[in-house]
């Protein structure tokens, strides 16, 4: 049997990069997933994800959503509960940079940044509990939040200040939700990838970056999406039940060095 077969899972940001490759190997293990994101078309080229998913056997749906709207993000839990019935699972993955220095950064990237991965992940937290309180648990869990956080949410992230912050932040909120919930039965766990190749254009892939993190990256290759993905399936399935408040490196040893 698949490790999340009947589960129900939304995935913000899962139109591209790590969230697309969360939610197709989601629905790979059985899951019916909705992809929550301000655009369906990914970053990287191809089809929609749920297109995808489709085509591969599964169930995939996608529901545009802002998560630093609350009405949005309200909106994307009640529909996914009036179509399936239940909600297991909650992603946290959208996320948004400005490669700038404390000096550089505006206000306004400053808002920027803080309201989607820090107040949309807030917002898609908080009504996903309120949802789970609802709900029956399965195997002891009532649901499960899993939080993309960073290797930059624990060291700096050079020339990135509003990210980095805002990434210590989602660690820091994984471990409130886990000890404030644990008696609610609903597990909440992070997961910290290292430098992950999404094939996205700009910044992240410049070779001098990729270069400086293969010479920081103990292991010989740099990770790819389906890395973060692997970890983000056994956080959501049965195997993790007595896994929560804390934060799985992903990063080929990068932080062990």
């Amino acid at each position: 049997m698949e490790l999340l077969q009947g589960k129900v899972a939304i995935v913000t940001g899962g139109s591209s990069g790590i969230g697309r490759a969360i939610a197709r190997a989601f629905a790979a293990e059985g899951a019916a997933v909705v992809v929550a994101d301000t655009r369906s078309d990914p970053l990287e080229g191809g089809a929609p994800t749920a297109d995808l998913i489709a085509e591969q056997g599964g169930i995939g749906i996608t529901i545009p959503t802002d998560v630093a709207d609350w009405d949005a993000v309200d909106r994307l839990v009640g529909r996914t509960v009036e179509r399936f019935g239940r909600l297991d699972v909650l992603v946290n993955n959208a996320a948004v940079y400005t490669s700038t220095n404390l000096v550089e950064t505006t206000p306004q990237d400053w808002h920027k940044v803080l309201s989607v991965n820090v107040t949309g992940a807030f917002f898609c937290a908080k009504r996903a509990v309120i949802e789970m309180h609802r709900q029956d648990p399965i195997d002891s869990v009532r649901g499960r939040i899993i939080n993309i956080a960073s290797q930059h949410g624990m060291i700096a992230c050079p020339g990135d200040f509003p990210y980095a912050v805002s990434k210590g932040a989602i660690i820091q909120m994984t471990r409130q939700i886990a000890v404030d919930h644990a008696a609610d039965q609903i597990v909440c766990n992070a997961i910290a990838p290292g430098k992950i190749l999404t094939g996205k254009p700009g910044i992240a892939n410049d070779p001098a970056a990729l270069t400086y993190s293969r010479s920081r990256t103990p292991w010989p290759r740099l990770g790819e999406p389906a890395d973060v993905a692997g970890a983000a399936v056994f956080l959501a399935s049965r195997l993790a039940s007595y896994v929560t408040g804390t934060s799985i490196m992903v990063d080929g040893g990068w932080m062990a060095g």
